[in-house]
């Protein structure tokens, strides 16, 4: 995470220029990109939800090519990573309303954690909607994918292991029912583009931003027999699964 994009979060020539100095690479994974005004919560990182956005990445996109190499843009909704000042003072949201410990630099300075919103279950179609459009707009911005970002303590992860999600209705308690908005990302996500298009990262024993699962196995043991139908481009796994 760059933190170079401009107010408006649209990445400029200084971050075109970032990634053609690394074309040489072959797969370029961009800096975290949050899809939505909801799902900021880092200064100046860049955006994938308007125009001028999408625009500022066709020029990265542009230089990427030119240089001889390709490129996936990463998904990121920060769900509870997030602060009120990022959002005209309205809480940030997640799985569950668990804050995080400390402090988070927000537009207006260092601030201490805020205790999310946990998210209503109407409003989850509107979140699969909004990984679905970042990934429509990512295709005009000319990526040659995307990459759902589910790791780190982030909003979907913050749905997947329990160490965050307590929740009792059909997003919360078994392990089924916490895979489900990941697994319905990816199939908005795979509808708006090919899935040969489509990566996933996660951090399955990753203990940054207080994350934690009782049987991390179990659970991404599952996640990813779950995502093999949808043949995506790859899994990335931050750390082994246990005994792996």
């Amino acid at each position: 995470t760059r933190g170079r994009a401009d107010k408006d979060c649209v990445p400029g020539k200084l971050i075109a220029e970032h990634y053609r100095q690394r074309a040489s690479a072959g797969l370029i994974i961009t800096e975290a990109t949050h899809i939505s005004e909801q799902g900021r919560g880092w200064v100046d990182a860049p955006g994938i939800h308007t125009a001028a956005q999408v625009k500022g990445w066709q020029g990265v996109t542009a230089a990427v090519h030119e240089a001889g190499g390709r490129i996936f843009l990463q998904l990121w909704h920060m769900g509870r990573a997030s602060h009120s000042d990022f959002h005209h003072g309205e809480l940030s949201v997640s799985s569950s309303a668990l804050p995080l410990a400390g402090e988070i630099t927000t537009p207006l300075g260092r601030k201490a954690q805020e205790t999310p919103r946990a998210l209503e279950t109407s409003e989850l179609p509107g979140i699969v909607a909004q990984y679905a459009n970042a990934t429509t707009l990512a295709r005009q911005a000319g990526f040659d994918g995307v990459e759902i970002h589910a790791a780190n303590g982030y909003l979907i992860d913050q749905f997947l292991r329990n160490g965050c999600n307590k929740r009792t209705d059909s997003y919360g308690g078994s392990i089924e029912n916490r895979c489900r908005l990941m697994l319905e990302v990816v199939q908005a996500c795979a509808q708006a583009w090919d899935p040969q298009c489509i990566g996933m990262r996660f951090s399955p024993t990753g203990e940054f931003q207080g994350m934690s699962d009782s049987d991390p196995l179990a659970l991404y043991s599952h996640a990813v027999s779950a995502l093999n139908s949808y043949a995506l481009a790859y899994i990335h796994l931050m750390e082994p699964l246990p005994g792996h």
